[in-house]
């Protein structure tokens, strides 16, 4: 299991045992404001909304390397080694199932604990029969399924995209169209568990899935999960255009050392990546809608992979900005942060909401969730809202709507009557 997928279950199970706080996790320590401002209700989301509680969560997933949940944690050395040691024994109990892998689609890795079968569809059957072996070993009421593996090459849709009956032809005609994660896509969205994509590629964001969804009753999040740079990019933009300031360019590299990395240093994984971030100015900003001030922007992205950094990836941004009269004014971030440790928190709450929509009656594209995405899910012919403000109020409105309490507007002259 990966670097994300380990960090997230060793956290749980550290918080479980009181051996550490849920800090990053909107799920377990956010709140949610209720009713006017001078009522003072802010109960916590978890107690708001009838979220699964940690204590009922079991890890399982699939990995194309054999060790168990102990031994990839300590290859992914992201969480301090004394911290695995007090919860060894459930890590070590986790034991990765074999998964569906193709080097075609991410060139960087490979492993020896993958599945065999005639085509696509079978290794589909294979998944579902996986799926439904570990709900019954551990006598499990509901499931999610979270794709945390490597960004696979770029891809775009197909016509056998373009519906479910020409999907399930190319899983049995072995279609290169169809890449691993939407093999795990469409085993999940077929037994209606709800399913999100942390990873850039296209995966179940195509016409076919969202029909079989529609079927299923399945709930669907992603794609690309909002951690480190282009978290920040979606905090500084909206505040640049609030003041109606002018962009002439947006420098953004990176350095990263994990697996992530390596199979980034691929140039068909790292267009995949590319087009994920740099959506986001172009939402943002608008530059149909104020082309003096954004029309000419120069944005550039770049990934270096950089084995000794491990998993502590550094983002330098160089954001040339202008202002009254035209005048020429620079902002510089350098952002020190660990890749895996804010993706964590993060993947568990996309799959305790997922799991809450699904109980509520919520079926395909969630876009409540796009607070955590950089390429959030959308409607066809609908834009995709990118500003994180608007996005967790987006989310909160939507938990606000499931218990039948009013939304917030923030208009406020209510207060002033």
């Amino acid at each position: 299991m990966g670097a994300v997928s380990t960090t997230t279950i060793a956290g749980v199970l550290a918080i479980r045992r009181g051996l550490a706080k849920p800090i990053g996790s909107l799920t377990q320590m956010g709140t949610v404001r209720l009713g006017k401002r001078t009522e003072g209700r802010s109960p916590q989301i978890k107690d708001f909304v009838p979220l699964a509680s940690l204590d009922d969560v079991v890890f399982g997933g699939w990995d194309i390397f054999e060790d168990n949940s102990y031994e990839a944690a300590k290859t992914a050395g992201v969480i301090d080694a004394s911290l695995l040691d007090q919860i060894k024994p459930e890590l070590e109990a986790i034991k990765p199932m074999s998964a569906v892998f193709d080097r075609r689609y991410v060139k960087r890795l490979d492993g020896p604990n993958v599945k065999r079968g005639a085509n696509k569809r079978e290794l589909a059957d294979q998944l579902r029969d996986d799926i439904r072996r570990f709900k019954e070993a551990n006598k499990l009421d509901r499931l999610v399924l979270i794709w945390c593996g490597s960004t696979e090459v770029y891809l775009t849709e197909s016509a056998s995209h373009a519906s479910l009956a020409a999907f399930e032809k190319a899983l049995e005609g072995n279609d290169p169209s169809i890449p691993s994660s939407m093999v795990y896509a469409y085993a999940a969205i077929k037994e209606g568990l709800p399913y999100a994509n942390a990873a850039p590629n296209l995966s179940a964001d195509v016409p076919a899935l969202l029909e079989l969804a529609q079927q299923t009753g399945a709930p669907l999040a992603g794609k690309d999960l909002k951690t480190g740079q282009t978290w920040m990019k979606t905090l500084i933009a909206p505040g640049i255009k609030a003041r109606l300031l002018g962009v002439e360019g947006w420098y953004s590299t990176n350095i990263l050392g994990n697996r992530d990395g390596e199979v980034l240093d691929d140039p068909e994984s790292f267009k995949t990546k590319e087009e994920s971030k740099k959506s986001v100015l172009d939402y943002i900003l608008q530059p149909n809608l104020y082309p003096d001030l954004y029309e000419k922007l120069c944005h550039v992205v770049r990934i270096n992979y950089y084995p000794p950094r491990g998993d502590n990836k550094e983002g330098w941004d160089n954001i040339d900005i202008f202002g009254w009269l035209g005048y020429p004014m620079q902002l510089k971030v350098n952002f020190l942060c660990r890749d895996s440790i804010l993706a964590a928190p993060i993947v568990l709450d996309v799959a305790l909401f997922l799991d809450l929509a699904r109980r509520s009656g919520m079926s395909g594209i969630q876009e409540w969730l796009s607070f955590y995405f950089k390429s959030p899910m959308h409607a066809a012919g609908l834009y995709p809202e990118h500003d994180l403000f608007i996005q967790l109020m987006k989310l909160k409105n939507t938990l606000r709507f499931l218990k039948g309490e009013d939304l917030i507007t923030h208009l406020g002259l209510e207060y002033y009557d």
